[in-house]
């Protein structure tokens, strides 16, 4: 793959951390190598960026590395580890941050589990909006959620795609769904995305958990 010229727009390092120790904790150090080399990013290995709130981790080498996850093993494998990548990020980095950490609380959780949606995932897009440069608003439909990302990370730079990308994003989502709900798998698809010439990312959520 060719590399992705910089954005000048920033991920804080500590969820561009969470995101490469959960990729080196499923491929291994070797793979791991392999794949920031393919990404033209080797110096990252052993190197992550630390966990702290500065927004230093640029677009194009997050979206890089989604990309590569692809190169390296095809679209149905690289699809599962970007999936399970993501859900670590938000359970290791978003977890308990912000105004999320009041989704462990219990007021929260006795709540109704449509006012606990309305309540978190806006409060996720403000943090994303707050500390990265990603930009991200949330709409209520009659039968499920958009999340929609305006200057997404995971697919900066990319063009020509006959598919959606993000699932580093889909996995961040059902995870939160899953946090949010108490437990239960809600059904995330990505339908539009900018590397395919959309003007957002719209990801749809569906309001009934899976059976």
């Amino acid at each position: 793959m060719d590399p992705i010229s910089k954005s000048g727009y920033f991920l804080p390092n500590r969820l561009a951390r969470f995101t490469l120790i959960s990729l080196a904790e499923m491929l291994g150090d070797s793979g791991m190598l392999n794949l920031l080399e393919i990404a033209h990013l080797p110096d990252l290995h052993n190197n992550f960026p630390p966990a702290n709130l500065e927004p230093a981790f640029d677009f194009a080498d997050y979206s890089a590395i989604n990309q590569a996850l692809e190169e390296m093993y095809g679209e149905r494998g690289g699809r599962g580890f970007a999936l399970r990548a993501g859900s670590a990020t938000f359970a290791e980095a978003l977890k308990d941050f912000g105004a999320l950490a009041g989704t462990g609380n219990k007021a929260f959780k006795i709540l109704p589990l449509a006012a606990k949606i309305k309540i978190a995932l806006p409060a996720m897009t403000k943090i994303f909006n707050e500390i990265s440069d990603q930009r991200t608003r949330f709409e209520e439909h009659e039968h499920h959620y958009h999340y929609l990302i305006h200057r997404n990370p995971v697919c900066w730079g990319r063009r020509g795609e006959n598919k959606p990308v993000c699932f580093l994003q889909v996995g961040l989502l059902q995870e939160a769904m899953r946090s949010i709900s108490g437990g239960n798998e809600f059904r995330v698809d990505e339908a539009e995305c900018k590397a395919m010439g959309a003007l957002a990312c719209k990801f749809v959520i569906q309001k009934e958990a899976l059976a």
